[in-house]
């Protein structure tokens, strides 16, 4: 059973940082139809860790205080890092869709461990919460138009070119810190199905930053090699490092739930390039941007479909 309690403190702990995020994001989304879907999924999340914490209640377990605190600290620094850029509204909107791919992932993985343990009430929690979780997720993409709508409000339109550039140079950096995590990804999977997927989006990802590039140089720019550096060495950490995913035995079933999250952070991303470049009249960016989008969304459906593989090997690693 200390495989369900494992998981199911790992969720209780991603509630704990989801609430930090929804308690003020709310207060920075820039636009009310935003706002408002915040709002909702406080009460929602509120929920959520409730009925977690009744789970391993259930289980004579409780959560971890290390994560708690962990996770929280990371809930604020999420916020103050959408807060300090100057189009929060789109930022904000975009790591938020990223957070609920990680739960999403997250109770996708912790339903298998307690249907594999024969949990019917945690698997039924976890599939409850699953329900909301999605629903969040098509809400916030529903408000892509409107985040990228009050990120570039109070812009002049002859500052839309410049716009394309930074959007294009935050596409980059994100890129950068893909192939980081898949190259150190696969070495530390510890399964070799999980470890040909990384292989095979690596070799996309490779791609998408020449095309990147390509368009950069095209305006007459270059990608930030402070964003590049800060994204780059965040890949590394979180796939060498010992205290991130190589110290903990069900590697696979996080690297599964993260690379997921990971894949919805750059959808969200290249959603709302899209969408800047559009309004820009910059035909070549959206071109290139719904190209990497039917990449990074077969990739998101292949580690989706593959759930439950990542979920046997976890338990079979620990």
């Amino acid at each position: 059973m200390s495989n369900l309690t494992d998981y199911l403190s790992d969720a209780h702990s991603i509630e704990e940082q989801a609430l930090v995020q929804m308690k003020r994001a709310s207060k920075i989304a820039g636009d009310p139809g935003l706002a408002e879907a915040f709002e909702q999924h406080e009460a929602e999340t509120e929920l959520h860790e409730r009925l977690v914490r009744e789970r391993l209640e259930a289980l004579d377990a409780k959560p971890s205080a290390v994560k708690e605190a962990i996770m929280k600290m990371g809930g604020v620094a999420f916020v103050l890092f959408a807060k300090a850029n100057p189009d929060t509204p789109g930022k904000l909107t975009a790591h938020a869709y990223s957070y609920e791919h990680l739960e999403i992932g997250s109770y996708e993985l912790l339903a298998r461990v307690a249907q594999r343990a024969g949990d019917a009430e945690t698997v039924a929690v976890a599939q409850r919460i699953l329900e909301q979780e999605r629903a969040m997720a098509r809400r916030l993409e529903e408000h892509f138009d409107a985040a990228v709508d009050a990120s570039l409000r109070d812009l002049d339109p002859d500052d839309l070119r410049k716009q394309v550039a930074k959007y294009l140079a935050d596409a980059h950096a994100l890129e950068t810190q893909a192939i980081s995590l898949l190259e150190g990804g696969k070495k530390i999977v510890g399964d070799d199905e999980l470890a040909r997927l990384m292989d095979e989006h690596l070799t996309e990802t490779k791609e998408h930053e020449r095309l990147v590039t390509e368009r950069l140089e095209a305006l007459g720019e270059s990608p930030s090699r402070i964003k590049d550096a800060a994204l780059g060495m965040g890949g590394l950490m979180l796939s060498h490092r010992p205290g991130f995913f190589a110290a903990h035995p069900d590697t696979p079933g996080k690297l599964a739930a993260f690379a997921y999250a990971f894949e919805h952070l750059e959808i969200a991303g290249y959603e709302l390039l899209k969408r800047v470049a559009q309004r820009a009249g910059d035909h070549e960016t959206v071109a290139m941007a719904e190209r990497i989008l039917a990449d990074e969304r077969g990739a998101a459906q292949r580690i989706a479909a593959d759930f439950d593989h990542a979920a046997e090997a976890a338990l079979a690693a620990k």
